[in-house]
């Protein structure tokens, strides 16, 4: 593995490699939104005020900022905004992993790991305590000049945030692409429902009949393994759809609203702004301006 502390345009990594760090001090975030087929972790500090844009995910970060990207569609940037840091540190780090059925993740003792990984296909976020956590190995890893122990490290660094109890997703999985899955088989049948009805009015009644439920116990139910009432989700899965639609097709707002399951298109504003702090004529001029894919 070449030590790599400074690094112009996000690439690939080639051949055989295993790791491409890159590790560098600026003073702006210039790199427009993009996505790419390797797995990502990149580490921000020292730069309050940026926005990040992970999916159809919006958020001014603080002073520190570690996300995980495993998905190839997934669109994501930070951009400069309201940050006027002017030692700002980043490092990112692409690696690939096998996630299929033969992969060493399906290995006993990487659990923890696949389920992160599988997660993070709609962008991870850890909390500050977490970034503590692994501060120290992150922080030294592009000086490491073994490629073993790099990996090593590397790697010891993805466990410790695969036991991570307070991190959150970031794009819905409606935007990402991402199938739902659920521990609960109940629920799973729920959110089938849901994925391939957001289209058409979803009553609570037939939801708790799928679950076998009565409708008071099922929305109890629902909220206790999704951390979200019935209402909230259906919302988020249509809005993930819209803002898909927005990115990747010139369908008119109105067409888009109706397509989604929304029946009115002065309620569709209304919550997309509530939700993603722009309307959806914004959202999307935001992806058209930036958007490449490298």
């Amino acid at each position: 593995m070449e030590d790599v502390r400074v690094i112009h345009e996000i690439t690939p990594l080639m051949g055989r490699d295993s790791l491409y760090i890159a590790d560098r001090k600026k003073k702006e975030f210039t790199y427009p939104i993009h996505n790419h087929e390797v797995f990502e972790l990149n580490f921000v500090e020292h730069a309050a005020g940026v926005r990040r844009i992970v999916g159809d995910s919006n958020e001014v970060i603080g002073d520190y900022d570690l996300v995980l990207i495993t998905s190839p569609d997934l669109e994501h940037v930070w951009e400069q905004n309201t940050c006027t840091s002017e030692d700002i540190r980043e490092v990112t780090i692409q690696f690939h992993v096998d996630l299929s059925e033969e992969g060493f993740l399906m290995r006993t003792p990487f659990h923890s790991l696949r389920k992160m990984m599988l997660e993070a296909r709609k962008g991870l976020s850890f909390p500050l305590d977490d970034i503590m956590r692994v501060y120290p190995q992150i922080d030294s890893l592009s000086s490491v000049k073994d490629g073993f122990y790099a990996v090593m490290q590397f790697y010891s660094i993805l466990y410790e945030l695969s036991k991570s109890t307070k991190a959150r997703t970031l794009a819905t999985s409606s935007f990402a692409k991402v199938e739902v899955e659920s521990d609960s088989r109940r629920v799973l049948k729920v959110k089938n429902y849901i994925a391939k009805n957001y289209r058409d009015e979803i009553r609570l009644s037939t939801l708790a009949d799928i679950a076998g439920m009565s409708p008071s116990a099922f929305s109890r139910f629902f909220k206790l393994h999704t951390g979200r009432n019935l209402s909230e989700y259906i919302i988020e899965m249509r809005l993930g759809y819209a803002s898909r639609l927005l990115v990747d097709t010139s369908k008119g707002i109105a067409e888009i609203c109706y397509d989604c399951g929304f029946n009115n298109l002065s309620n569709f504003n209304r919550i997309f702004r509530k939700k993603k702090n722009c309307s959806p004529s914004e959202f999307r001029d935001n992806y058209h301006k930036t958007r490449i894919v490298v």
